[in-house]
């Protein structure tokens, strides 16, 4: 299949990351649009498009409750389309590969590194192997937990299947759920907001998946290797940062609101899920329509920043973030070097930081003006609706069941580039030049 795309086609690897999403987005779209797929009613092209591609994209913004309008086949398509959107295309490709034990080429290799968002192909099959063990060990240790949970509440068959769709999920960083067809659709987790098991599951699923593969290979190799990677220590340091400043400030503004009626450890879990979960996860314990305007805004800000690259998750990446407040931080105290944990980053590294971060607030500006025009529902709603989209998040105030159809179609958008990620789109699609051979005269401009 590389050679194909090497040598027929001539793709690069961000084109081939591309077209690869874009294939299992179709593929995902006739499934669920055959009768078999739902209850009732057939699905709308546009809606088993719309489902195909948050599944893929592991977003999690769902037009149709799947508890309830999704059959076991629709279910398995989805949960499918997860799997292979969390984990990429070319890392499920790569299994098979394994498994059928063939030789794994250097164009392939390359393709590997460019999925892995990695700088060097050194040990990129060794990285894949343990992507794929991680992450069946932490998807069916998540699976059992929750299973032994559920079977309080349901027969023992569905308690098995509900721990295993969950734990899938919401490892992907997916947050589908299948309790509106027990709690009512489009329910989530509110009826959990003080279950110790299934909240501590959730988190640590969510915070797994979203650190990145990359950093949890770090993490187990630490004991024989006594020290962790520049990356792994940015990403670690500002996703714990985020999560207790982001639990803080929840519980602050929601102590004597939404989080009233909940005893003392349900306030506390209820926090630290709200602020785990908005960087990808998907979930929620309490109801989002319910909290207050500012905190709501919080939400905003935590999808929008994401997780770590090479994660299942989206957003403009922790990374970049870090990137962003230490340059801030260096130019305030007049220092030419941006420096992290005693290492100076590279100017191209910040170059890039600032063009993610430009390129993705763009993004979210033009669509919610878009979604302004096509969606009759106030400006914050829009502005979460289209946030959470391209950060992947698939949190909603109960905007996306009521999009019209090019609402639909703005927000598939935005979680296809919010997944594949602007920079990759726009290497996918510039075209070939040469090495510029001169420079020009530097010019100075008035900044501040």
């Amino acid at each position: 299949m590389a050679n194909l795309f090497y040598g027929k086609l001539k793709l690069t690897p961000p084109k081939i990351l591309s077209i690869g999403f874009v294939m299992l987005i179709v593929v995902g779209t006739v499934l669920l649009y055959l009768p078999i797929s739902s209850t009732g009613r057939d699905l709308s092209f546009i809606d088993a498009l719309f489902m195909a591609t948050s599944a893929t994209c592991v977003t999690g913004l769902a037009v149709i409750d799947p508890g309830t309008q999704l059959t076991f086949f629709g279910q398995i398509v989805l949960l499918t389309l997860i799997q292979f959107g969390g984990l990429g295309f070319v890392t499920m490709a790569t299994l098979i590969t394994l498994v059928l034990n063939k030789k794994i080429s250097l164009k392939e290799r390359l393709l590997l590194q460019e999925s892995m968002n990695q700088n060097s192909m050194q040990g990129i099959v060794k990285l894949i192997r343990r992507v794929l063990i991680y992450s069946l060990v932490i998807q069916l240790s998540g699976a059992a937990l929750l299973a032994g949970r559920f079977l309080i509440d349901m027969p023992v068959g569905k308690a098995v299947y509900y721990g295993l769709f969950h734990s899938i999920s919401i490892f992907n960083n997916a947050g589908f759920d299948l309790f509106g067809d027990i709690h009512g659709p489009f329910s989530g987790l509110t009826e959990y907001a003080e279950d110790p098991i299934v909240n501590i599951t959730t988190m640590l699923l969510i915070f797994l998946g979203g650190v990145g593969f990359i950093v949890l290979s770090d993490v187990l190799d630490w004991p024989k290797r006594k020290r962790l990677t520049l990356h792994s220590k940015v990403v670690l340091s500002t996703s714990v940062l985020l999560v207790v400043i982001g639990a803080i400030i929840f519980f602050w503004l929601e102590v004597r609101h939404t989080l009233a009626p909940l005893h003392p450890g349900g306030k506390i879990m209820a926090s630290l899920m709200q602020s785990i979960s908005p960087r990808s996860g998907g979930v929620a314990t309490v109801d989002i329509l319910a909290l207050r305007e500012s905190t709501q805004f919080l939400t905003i800000l935590l999808m929008f920043i994401g997780a770590a690259p090479g994660s299942t998750g989206g957003g403009i990446k922790i990374t970049t973030f870090a990137i962003l407040i230490v340059t801030a931080y260096s130019k305030l105290r007049s220092k030419d070097d941006i420096v992290m944990f005693r290492h100076r980053i590279s100017k191209n590294n910040v170059y890039r930081a600032i063009s993610i971060s430009l390129l993705s607030l763009m993004l979210v500006v033009i669509a919610t003006m878009l979604l302004s025009v096509t969606e009759h529902a106030d400006f914050l709603s829009i502005l979460f609706e289209a946030v959470s989209a391209f950060g992947t998040a698939g949190m909603s105030m109960s905007l996306t069941p009521e999009l019209t159809t090019a609402g639909k179609l703005f927000v598939i958008i935005l979680m296809f580039v919010g997944r594949t990620g602007p920079l990759t789109l726009a290497y996918a699609f510039k075209s070939q030049q040469s090495k510029e051979i001169f420079r020009y005269p530097e010019g100075t401009v008035s900044i501040g």
